[in-house]
């Protein structure tokens, strides 16, 4: 195995702890013969160990050591895939060697491990080559990509030679991407050291859809041509989503995310004390064949905050203009995003009957970088009782329109009064109750 491993060249530059470079390692040591039979047992089954602990966090299934291999293949970010992505596989030089890569893969997929059982007297490597999951794929958090890497998986088995594993991958980094980007909906940041910055995925997204948000029709309308002109590529807007507490305001842009996946749509969640991180999360993604929400959740200033200073050269006034395939949408219980005191005022001056407030006019600039601002107010007491109707008639409760009505009013009087997520909290309240 470490003869074909050695081969790689673009794919080569593999973190030696990884699984396939451990067991290259392991089947060196037992050509040279210079670790012991037992030594050499104990290694391979810690490696196993670890594809079976992928497999349970993806549910993987049948074949996990060709899941594994399709696994890195499309999680690989280098020169050659990340290209792909954007523009699909060209005529150029690089195929050559991708070629070559790739007969390395397929000589790895078609790999003997008969000949290493028998020796070492272990059947591991036929057992998960003929892998039954206990995982349901429906249940797992990592959904995307267990059904991803299962079909990539089965088509690669097909593969006559490498020009047709070639084809194969390249199609599958053209139409999904590569690497975590391509492979998951939503995205966290988080600081590595040396001022740089890595994404996780969430894996536990809500799936919400924009149908689940009962009314506010108008607020959605402008939420999907705004984010539909974006995927398409035309000219968009930063989105300001403000008002009220539990009017939907991030249920929106959450289902916003799950109905655009589909169309290259990817979110990364940030938050207020990351701001400083902005232009490393623009830099590592600007170049992404996909296009990015960058979302804050409840976002607000204090007046000791400067965060926001961070935001509004980012968002525009810096040197380097905010790329194509970025917007920023933002949720806020205040309309102008950062608190204003009488103290603001103090620095007024008249001239010719006008008033000008340099300190108001410093913060009030931040709103209105954002080109669509989208109020979600309270809903009247009608509008409650729709939502509550409706949300139960798609769960399935059987009360009455008059006694769901009746039920939800003395909900909302002792649990934070109306609005929309005390009307979920209602529903959810009943179906406890039903069940």
């Amino acid at each position: 195995m470490y003869k074909i491993v050695s081969k790689l060249l673009i794919y080569g530059d593999m973190d030696e702890d990884s699984i396939l470079m451990q067991l290259s390692d392991i089947f060196r040591c037992l050509d040279e013969g210079t670790q012991s039979k037992e030594i050499l047992t104990t290694r391979i089954f810690k490696q196993v160990k670890r594809i079976l602990e992928t497999a349970t966090d993806y549910a993987f299934d049948k074949n996990l050591w060709h899941n594994y291999l399709t696994f890195l293949l499309i999680t690989n970010e280098n020169p050659f895939s990340i290209t792909c992505e954007k523009i699909g596989a060209s005529e150029g030089s690089v195929n050559y060697f991708a070629k070559n890569d790739f007969h390395a893969f397929k000589e790895l997929f078609d790999f003997d491990f008969s000949k290493v059982e028998e020796l070492l007297e272990i059947d591991c490597f036929s057992r998960i080559s003929n892998y039954k999951s206990i995982g349901k794929p429906e249940l797992m958090y990592n959904k995307n990509v267990s059904e991803k890497v299962r079909a990539l998986s089965e088509r690669l088995e097909t593969a006559k030679d490498e020009n047709e594993f070639f084809d194969m991958v390249t199609d599958f980094y053209k139409a999904y991407g590569v690497g975590m980007f391509g492979l998951n909906k939503a995205f966290r940041i988080e600081e590595c050291g040396d001022n740089d910055i890595r994404f996780r995925a969430i894996n536990n997204m809500d799936k919400v859809l924009l149908s689940d948000l009962v009314g506010y029709e108008i607020q959605k309308k402008k939420l999907v041509d705004n984010t539909e002109a974006f995927v398409q590529g035309r000219k968009a807007n930063n989105v300001l989503l403000f008002g009220d507490s539990g009017t939907g305001k991030s249920t929106s842009i959450k289902a916003i995310v799950n109905e655009y996946y589909d169309q290259g749509l990817r979110m990364i969640e940030i938050y207020k004390h990351q701001f400083k991180d902005l232009s490393n999360v623009i830099a590592k993604i600007k170049n992404r064949n996909y296009r990015f929400i960058i979302y804050m959740d409840d976002l607000s200033f204090e007046e000791f905050e400067i965060e926001y200073k961070f935001l509004k050269a980012v968002i525009e006034g810096g040197v380097e203009t905010k790329p194509e395939n970025i917007l920023i949408y933002a949720t806020s219980n205040r309309r102008h995003l950062i608190k204003e005191t009488w103290n603001d005022r103090n620095d007024v001056e008249n001239s010719n009957g006008m008033h000008r407030s340099d300190t108001m006019e410093e913060k009030l600039s931040l709103v209105n970088r954002f080109g669509v601002t989208i109020n979600y107010s309270k809903p009247s007491q009608k509008e409650y009782f729709h939502i509550v109707t409706e949300l139960a008639h798609k769960a399935g409760i059987t009360l009455s329109d008059e006694d769901l009505c009746k039920e939800a009013n003395k909900w909302e009087l002792s649990h934070g009064g109306i609005s929309g997520r005390t009307a979920q909290q209602f529903i959810n309240h009943m179906l406890g109750i039903q069940a």
